[in-house]
């Protein structure tokens, strides 16, 4: 297995752990977010989580204040789960490209007409 095969499943493993442990929080904020990616660094001294939180702006700000608050479970859920030599610090993003993602998918039905639209032939 090469080393760039192995970040991925570690990158991947996060990924997996931290979105198993907020599917187990009871935070109402937490409710909607999904883990959408994660990147160890090589030398495991942190670990960018990414999210999409449904609902907005707001939504998001909530979530980040409540993964913020749960930083420590999660951190030690990870240690628990990964067996790394040193725990990695956890910091948390809004993945934006869920909403551009979104955003493309909205101007290309504005741009192309419908199915039920009659062409300009």
């Amino acid at each position: 297995m090469s080393r760039m095969d192995s970040g991925r499943r570690l990158d991947e493993r996060l990924r997996e752990v931290v979105a198993g442990k907020l599917s187990q929080m009871g935070d109402p904020r937490l409710r909607l977010v999904t883990v959408t990616g994660a990147r160890l660094a090589r030398d495991a001294s942190y670990g960018d989580v990414y999210i999409a939180a449904h609902g907005g702006e707001q939504k998001e700000a909530q979530a980040l204040e409540a993964l913020e608050r749960a930083r420590g479970a999660l951190q030690a859920s990870v240690n628990t789960a990964m067996h790394l030599r040193r725990t990695p610090r956890l910091r948390f993003h809004i993945d934006d490209t869920v909403a551009g993602g979104m955003r493309i998918g909205r101007l290309i039905d504005e741009l192309m007409p419908g199915e039920d639209a009659p062409a300009d032939a």
